[in-house]
């Protein structure tokens, strides 16, 4: 019988992220701190707009490219919050951006195109290359640089092959952000290297102490720039399964195209939900955002107290603790502590090369189990220190 299977996905390797999940789920007395799922429930005047939406009868298909009132309620909120200018035609609603990731580099890249993948990252990011015909070319930065991108690392990592970069800010899993002053010649440099650069901007409303910039602002950066977003994160809208892509027209009529043989269109019913999350939720967003911030203060205390070092987070909801004191690697780190404690983090080695020697939490989860995951880890690394 010939091979069923296409060596391209067996070489894949499985997300770093389930696998501690698929095991935490047969340990009922396990807290998790891995997944990055808001805690909070989709505000209501969201969901009632959903309910409201089946009452009326519309469950029917909507354009391939999604209900026009809502690409114009995502680039009306895009120029009011990030001073994006864009308009219906490029603008493309999606299953999540996790879907909008995948035909983005679909769309522009051809076989041996290499992007650079900008680590630590999300997961799906090298994979989504690789299923397009490219080639990830993998830059890893540091902590001692705040995570921050530099165009020194950029030079030495384009080649003539080079087509494009991706890359998140705020970022997941470390929580660092780039400012407006810092993004510019990370802007100059993608144009004068006529370079296509994805942003992921999922995490653009949750910044803690500065305003997010999306790279896609500066001058001559929107006809190169391709920004994915969507409603999961700012508006606890993980399960309704939203996103959008934002970009040239001539780019979004391929990726809608792709979109139309593979998906048909997003679901309708959350569609006419996120209208109102576009339109009608800036007061939610911030009690969600502010929320995020007390916990998120909380748990850099607690670091500082049990002397555990840790990055200091400025967006998300994600801290990158160092273990590297332990001599352990990140996946030993994070499976004697769940084996141990019961308690699963996901392992920086999960997030690229550059993540070993770090674990991710999330702190998407309540005061109270916090406070008890990190006596979990408190107790856990002070056996550690003892055995040294």
């Amino acid at each position: 019988m010939k091979n069923l299977l296409s060596d391209k996905i067996v070489n894949i390797a499985p997300s770093g992220i389930r696998k501690f999940f698929d095991i935490v789920s047969e340990m009922p007395e396990a807290i998790s701190l891995g997944v990055g799922e808001p805690d909070f429930d989709t505000p209501w005047k969201i969901r009632e707009e959903g309910i409201y939406s089946l009452e009326r009868g519309r469950t029917f298909y909507t354009s391939n490219s999604g209900l026009v009132e809502l690409r114009q309620a995502i680039c009306d909120y895009s120029r009011r919050k990030y001073n994006l200018d864009y308009n219906e035609k490029e603008c493309l609603v999606t299953i999540g951006g996790s879907e909008a990731i995948d035909i983005a580099f679909r769309a522009i890249l051809n076989p041996g195109d290499e992007v650079i993948v900008v680590q630590p990252c999300f997961v799906s990011y090298a994979p989504c290359v690789i299923l397009a015909g490219g080639t990830p070319v993998y830059l890893n930065l540091s902590v001692e640089n705040g995570f921050k991108l530099t165009v020194e690392e950029l030079e030495m990592a384009v080649t003539d092959k080079t087509k494009a970069i991706i890359m998140a800010y705020p970022n997941n899993p470390t929580g660092a952000i780039m400012t407006k002053e810092e993004l510019e010649p990370i802007a100059d440099f993608i144009k004068e290297k006529d370079l296509v650069v994805l942003s992921d901007e999922i995490y653009s409303e949750l910044t803690y102490g500065c305003d997010h910039t999306s790279i896609a602002s500066f001058p001559g950066m929107k006809e190169r720039s391709i920004v994915i977003n969507g409603f999961s994160k700012a508006f606890a809208m993980t399960g309704w399964r939203l996103g959008y892509a934002l970009g040239p027209e001539e780019v979004m009529e391929q990726m809608t195209k792709i979109h139309q043989f593979a998906i048909m269109a997003a679901p309708t019913t959350s569609q006419y939900a996120a209208i109102q999350a576009m339109t009608d939720c800036d007061k939610e967003v911030e009690e969600m955002k502010e929320s995020y911030n007390q916990r998120r203060r909380y748990l850099i205390k607690a670091f500082e107290r049990m002397g555990l070092e840790c990055f200091e987070a400025k967006g998300a909801f994600y801290m990158f603790p160092s273990i590297k004191e332990f001599g352990l690697t990140s996946e030993e780190f994070a499976t004697k502590l769940l084996e141990e404690e019961e308690l699963a983090v996901v392992p920086g080695s999960a997030f690229g090369e550059c993540g070993e020697g770090f674990i991710r939490i999330s702190y998407a989860y309540s005061i109270n189990e916090l406070k008890e995951a990190l006596s979990r880890i408190e107790r856990f690394i002070t056996r550690l220190r003892e055995k040294k």
